[in-house]
């Protein structure tokens, strides 16, 4: 019998010209499609109109991201890492929404120079705790990233990537399964 399906939703952190993290992702999307216990969502923060100043009253962009994060059942987030920390727009989409996070998984994709995006990560797992979600263990990084990308932005060795998102993915659906169990039986403490 196979699992329940869920809505695993790809957040795409970086904003800037000339970023790599939206390659990335649309790899990862790829490792998701071919199983039948999770379909994506994928938000990419470039596309999002979010306010220049943190608004006092939620318009309609914010709320209509906040609706995808509640729809979700669990997150990966693809950062790059930026002067040993993660991108500003990130921080900003994460904080529009608060309960919707929580006691929900969240999994990250990074990259960047030698570090492969992982203080970013570090950082982020701080920040996810804060919002009542449970971070996974395993991620996938990818350092020097530059070297690993083709000009047109395709992974060059996909065996080692493709491991690692499977691992990764393995862990999601377990956190995934358990934490919705656990909302079902008691709704998380707001």
């Amino acid at each position: 019998m196979p699992e329940p399906s869920f809505n695993l939703v790809v957040i795409v952190g970086s904003t800037r010209e000339g970023r790599i993290g939206h390659h990335l992702a649309r790899w990862f999307v790829s490792q998701v499609e071919p199983r039948d216990d999770m379909v994506t969502d994928l938000i990419d923060l470039a596309d999002v109109e979010f306010p220049s100043v943190y608004p006092q009253s939620l318009g309609e962009v914010e709320k209509a991201f906040i609706a995808r994060i509640a729809a979700a059942d669990a997150y990966v987030v693809v950062t790059p890492e930026y002067n040993h920390g993660y991108p500003a727009s990130l921080k900003q989409a994460i904080d529009f929404p608060y309960l919707e996070w929580s006691g929900k998984p969240v999994a990250f994709v990074s990259y960047g120079g030698m570090s492969g995006g992982l203080r970013a990560v570090e950082q982020l797992r701080q920040v996810f705790a804060e919002v009542n979600a449970a971070t996974v263990r395993d991620s996938v990084s990818f350092h020097n990233v530059e070297e690993l990308l083709d000009p047109s932005g395709e992974l060059r060795d996909l065996a080692g990537c493709n491991a690692a998102a499977k691992a990764m993915l393995d862990q999601i659906v377990w956190w995934t399964l358990a934490l919705r169990a656990g909302r079902a039986v008691r709704p998380f403490p707001a």
